[in-house]
Formats: C-alpha cells, sequence, structure tokens
C-alpha cells in the first residue's frame, strides 16, 4: 500500500481544479487559489513528484471515435491462485480493448471494462481473445445501456 500524502487546503483546491480542468494555466490556477505563479507551480510540481497527480488525460466521446458499444464483464478464474492471477494479467495487458481491469471480492474474480466499435466486434473480441485465455473458468458480460454518470473527479478528503 502506498504511502498517505498529507494534502492541505491549498493542495485540495489546486487537485479539485485540475481535476476539472488540467488545461488550466498556472497563470489561472494561481489566480484562483490565491498564490503567485512561482509557489502555485511549485505546489503542482510537489503533487507530481509525490504520485499523488500521476497523469493528465484527455477524456473522449467514446461514440464520436466508433466506440458504442461498452460493457462489463465479470471473470472467474480456474483457481484463485498467484500463478493464474499473473497468467490472467499478463494475457489481458496487451487487450486494448480492455480499458480497465479491477481485482474484485465476491462471485468474480475480477471486473473488466470493454469498449469495442459495435457487437459483432465485441462478439469477436471475446471469442478470439479473451475466451481463449487458458485460466479463465467462466465469464458474465453486462453491455451498458447507458451511463448517467461517468466523473473522473475524485472526492478528496
Amino acid at each position: 500500500m502506498k504511502n498517505k500524502i498529507k494534502l492541505d487546503k491549498t493542495d485540495r483546491k489546486i487537485l479539485e481544479i485540475l481535476q476539472s480542468n488540467a488545461k488550466i494555466t498556472n497563470a489561472n490556477l494561481a489566480t484562483k487559489i490565491g498564490l503567485s505563479p512561482a509557489p502555485t507551480l511549485e505546489r503542482v510540481k510537489k503533487l507530481e513528484l509525490s504520485g499523488v497527480i500521476n497523469s493528465y488525460h484527455a477524456k473522449l466521446d467514446i461514440e464520436t471515435v466508433g466506440l458504442g458499444v461498452s460493457t462489463f464483464v465479470m471473470v472467474a478464474l480456474k483457481g484463485h491462485n498467484k500463478s493464474n492471477i499473473e497468467k490472467f494479467i499478463a494475457n489481458i495487458a496487451d487487450i486494448e480493448e480492455i480499458i480497465e481491469c479491477h481485482h474484485v471480492t465476491g462471485t468474480g474474480d475480477f471486473i473488466l471494462k470493454v469498449v469495442a466499435s459495435d457487437i459483432a466486434a465485441y462478439q469477436k473480441l471475446m471469442l478470439e481473445k479473451v475466451s481463449n485465455i487458458d485460466v479463465i473458468n467462466n465469464m458474465q458480460s453486462m453491455v451498458i445501456l447507458s451511463t448517467f454518470k461517468d466523473s473522473k473527479i475524485m472526492p478528496i478528503p
């Protein structure tokens, strides 16, 4: 487990603003948090170096880029041991359509978020790539019909 970083009120405000608008200029960020640009930049760099901020991303509209089908797939392995877990993770690492993989508790071992251009592409992906992973015992797919909340903004305690 990673060490928890102590964040003050200003750090939290910086993180709140950057999560909403990572393209904000340092000058605008400084104005919003009430510091001058130099200490603002220093704080942002400190947050990056400490690992609190680990990347910046552009959020895409998946339908506009041709990814009309999103699913969650619950995966149960043949045996829940280190070897099978490592084999599974190694196999899915190179499947770009799997955009999230979470090790979970409950009836399955992993939950995957998978995107594809359409149902036919999803079916082909599952039949030709995912189903061929020999440590998988079974899978249950759940097609996402609608998304009502998709926030990437973390509530910072």
